[in-house]
């Protein structure tokens, strides 16, 4: 399967639009981004996150809800996916969510790539008033939620009694462009339930970690789908990437000077939580994931609402340097 790229939009979640005071320019820079992905050839989708409180810290920050722009995006563009990585399976009743998502594959004109997870941010978990189950409790939820969003798109009056929901009969027209459904990607590395729902069900996986981490998930993953009957090689195997360009000779304090201030971090910090280097530097680094088996890449440029050269780097100097 050829590698394919796409990149993050800055919704404010990572506190990528504070230095834009009104809340309609921060979304034209937003949507600015998006249409100078959808120029270019080199990015198959855009991306957005679906959460409600900043990080890494809570800051009375704009955050635009996820499904609401995901639909806005689509509209704004015209040949990019547009996909959540991932929707919070919490936050929404799943038969509700899989007609949400159902909508915007007919207003995209199928262009909608369907992210699901379990979720983890319990801290706007419990203050938008969803408490925090256990994990084994939103695991198994998540199982039924995938179950009954599948049904919702395939069959035309759905049925699932769960043990944390069900749905009785539900009509849900239009049921997308897409066939059999809309592209689902599953987000997490669980390796009994995750991964199990992506063989059985999955467009798509996401799984984040270094190349041992991803080689061990992607075995797990081809023995599930060998279990299924599935063709392991028919799932795309995709991962993010956080990036800082520098050029070559530059001083690292100075040049990440500016994406490190927005997240109070140290230099150390920064090159813990992304890929900091010259466009030759990142190409090889993410040619070692390739090589361990991701062949999609999704991008986050920290600054990019304010600058969009990032784009154009990796499109010219990176993409092309990865196989």
């Amino acid at each position: 399967m050829t590698i394919r790229f796409g990149t993050f939009v800055p919704q404010g979640w990572r506190l990528d639009l504070m230095e834009i005071a009104d809340p309609i320019e921060k979304y034209e820079a937003m949507t600015q981004v998006a249409r100078v992905v959808d120029g270019m050839p080199a990015y198959d989708s855009i991306w957005i996150y679906d959460h409600f409180h900043t990080v890494p810290r809570i800051e009375q920050e704009a955050v635009f809800e996820a499904w609401t722009i995901t639909a806005a995006l689509a509209r704004d563009t015209q040949r990019v996916k547009v996909g959540q990585m991932v929707t919070c399976i919490g936050y929404r009743n799943p038969a509700l969510a899989a007609k949400i998502a159902s909508t915007v594959d007919v207003l995209s004109h199928g262009r909608l790539y369907c992210g699901i997870g379990a979720g983890w941010y319990e801290h706007e978990w419990r203050a938008y008033g969803y408490g925090f189950p256990e994990t084994r409790d939103r695991m198994r939820a998540f199982r039924e939620a995938t179950q009954i969003m599948v049904k919702m798109w395939t069959e035309e009056t759905p049925t699932f009694e769960g043990e944390y929901f069900h749905i009785r009969g539900a009509i849900n027209e239009p049921r997308g462009i897409q066939k059999p459904y809309p592209s689902l990607w599953i987000g997490g590395g669980g390796e009994q339930v995750t991964l199990k729902l992506v063989a059985q069900y999955g467009n798509a996986c996401n799984v984040m970690g270094d190349p041992a981490t991803l080689q061990q998930k992607f075995a797990i993953l081809r023995g599930h789908c060998e279990q299924v009957g599935r063709n392991y090689d028919d799932i795309i195997r995709s991962s993010n990437a956080n990036i800082v360009f520098v050029r070559p000779g530059d001083d690292l304090e100075q040049a990440t000077a500016a994406v490190r201030a927005t997240y109070n971090w140290s230099l150390d910090d920064l090159m813990r939580n992304s890929i900091v280097g010259t466009p030759e530097q990142v190409a090889e680094r993410l040619q070692v994931l390739a090589d361990a088996g991701v062949n999609y890449f999704i991008t986050y440029f920290p600054r990019i609402a304010y600058d969009h050269t990032p784009l154009h780097i990796f499109a010219e100097e990176v993409i092309p340097h990865v196989s």
